[in-house]
C-alpha cells in the first residue's frame, strides 16, 4: 500500500493527501497502475471534429479514431459554443457509436403483440406511410362549422428527436406543415 504518492509504506489520511499537494496536480489519485496507462487519445490515427448530436446546443466534438473504429469522444475547445465542455449525454456519447446494445435493424411490434420482428426497411417505410396517409384521409378538417378553412389534421403530431440535424429537422417540419399537421415539436424544445 502507498501513502498516495505512488510510494510504498503507510496510507495517509485523505486530508494530509490533500496537504501535500497543495497545487493540485492529483498526486493523491495516482497509482503504480495509472502511471502505467496511455490514453486512448494518444493513439489515434486521426481526430475528426463533429458535433454532438444529442439536443439543439450543437457542441463541438473531437471524435478520436483508430484503425477506423471510434475510440474516444471529447468536447471540442476550439468550438465556440461549447468551449471544449459536453454535458453527461456528450460525454458518453462514444457509447452511441460503439454501444453492444445498438440496433442496426428495424424493429416492430405488433399491437397487443408480445414479442419484436425484425422488418427490412422498405417494409417498415411502407407501413408508416399506408398508416399516414389512411390517418391523414380520416380526420381530415377541411373546414369548421362557420365555413372557415382549416385544411389540417389532427389525427397525427411530429416530436423530433434531439439526435436529428437541423437539416434533418428543416425537412421535417416543411413535410409535416404540408401534410396538414398542427401539432409538431421538437424534444430539444421541451
Amino acid at each position: 500500500m502507498g501513502d498516495g504518492n505512488g510510494k510504498p509504506g503507510r496510507r495517509l489520511p485523505p486530508l494530509l493527501r490533500q496537504l501535500r499537494d497543495p497545487l493540485g496536480l492529483a498526486f493523491a489519485a495516482r497509482s503504480r497502475r495509472s502511471e502505467t496507462l496511455t490514453p486512448r487519445t494518444r493513439t489515434a490515427d486521426e481526430v475528426v471534429r463533429s458535433i454532438c448530436p444529442y439536443c439543439a446546443v450543437g457542441c463541438g466534438q473531437r471524435v478520436y479514431v483508430k484503425d477506423g473504429e471510434v475510440v474516444q469522444i471529447e468536447g471540442d475547445p476550439d468550438s465556440p459554443i461549447s468551449r471544449g465542455r459536453l454535458c453527461p449525454k456528450g460525454a458518453a456519447s462514444e457509447s452511441y457509436v460503439n454501444s453492444p446494445l445498438r440496433e442496426y435493424r428495424v424493429r416492430y411490434r405488433a399491437p397487443y403483440a408480445t414479442d419484436w420482428q425484425e422488418l427490412s426497411l422498405d417494409r417498415a417505410m411502407d407501413m408508416i406511410a399506408e398508416r399516414v396517409i389512411r390517418t391523414r384521409a380520416e380526420t381530415w378538417e377541411e373546414a369548421d362549422a362557420q365555413g372557415r378553412r382549416l385544411a389540417r389534421t389532427r389525427g397525427f403530431a411530429w416530436l423530433g428527436g434531439a439526435t436529428l440535424d437541423t437539416e434533418e429537422n428543416y425537412l421535417i417540419k416543411k413535410l409535416f406543415t404540408a401534410l396538414g399537421a398542427v401539432q409538431i415539436e421538437n424534444q430539444a424544445r421541451i
